[in-house]
């Protein structure tokens, strides 16, 4: 019910200014426009589609279930919060910090993760399908069964994460570190991993079909059980 009233709220305010996402409008005292500052905001369930808060502050805040389609989170801080279920399609998140956040559920496709911090975060369950992530830095962060079909990783740190049941089908993992990453049971058909740190890469039962792995470092990777038919680049 709460999350019914604050997103109701948040509609009214937008239609009495016309539709203007970014003119200021105060949502439980969250004023939405540029360098906001919204520590621990009660945002769940909030109309923000299309919103301006770049570079704004809203560490810890509660955006559970909050639309922020083609939102622009360029360089907003986002540690902590919990983005459960949030709708960010097409979000522009270019260099947020989303370090230990909750992104669990959440509708990420074809958005901006460029550069992005999600150094333990959780996105377990969420579609990242066409997103783009390349030089984002994922160490440690828990992306099972997440859909990250197509996504662009290049050069992306995934250090240590739990990419678990995760669909990478597709996905561009050039020159991306995976160093100690968990793919059990991953899919990886078509992917590209050129060039990629496979260090101690657990990759079991995992499907690399057509997958390419030329030039990726494949020291100490377990590949027990892996379907590897059309695999380039293995030694």
């Amino acid at each position: 019910m709460k999350f019914f009233f604050a997103a109701l709220f948040a509609l009214l305010a937008l239609v009495a200014c016309g539709g203007e996402k970014d003119a200021g409008v105060a949502i439980n005292g969250c004023k939405i426009e540029p360098m906001a500052s919204c520590i621990g905001a009660y945002l769940a369930g909030a109309y923000l589609a299309g919103a301006d808060l770049n570079s704004a502050d809203l560490t810890g805040a509660d955006l559970t279930g909050a639309y922020l389609t083609g939102a622009d989170l360029n360089k907003t801080d986002l540690t902590g919060a919990d983005l459960y279920t949030a709708d960010l399609e097409s979000a522009n998140l270019k260099s947020a910090n989303l370090r230990f956040s909750n992104l669990s559920g959440a509708n990420l496709k074809r958005a901006d993760l460029r550069l992005a911090a999600l150094t333990g975060a959780s996105l377990a369950g969420a579609s990242l399908k066409s997103a783009s992530l390349k030089s984002a830095n994922l160490t440690g962060v828990n992306l099972k069964s997440a859909d990250l079909s197509g996504a662009d990783l290049k050069s992306a740190d995934l250090s240590g994460a739990d990419l678990t049941g995760v669909n990478l089908t597709g996905a561009n993992l050039k020159r991306a570190n995976l160093r100690g990453a968990y793919l059990t049971d991953a899919s990886l058909k078509g992917a590209s991993l050129k060039g990629a740190n496979l260090t101690g890469t657990v990759l079991y039962h995992a499907n690399l079909k057509n997958a390419d792995l030329t030039g990726a470092n494949l020291t100490g990777t377990i590949l027990a059980g892996a379907n590897l038919t059309g695999t380039i680049g293995l030694p």
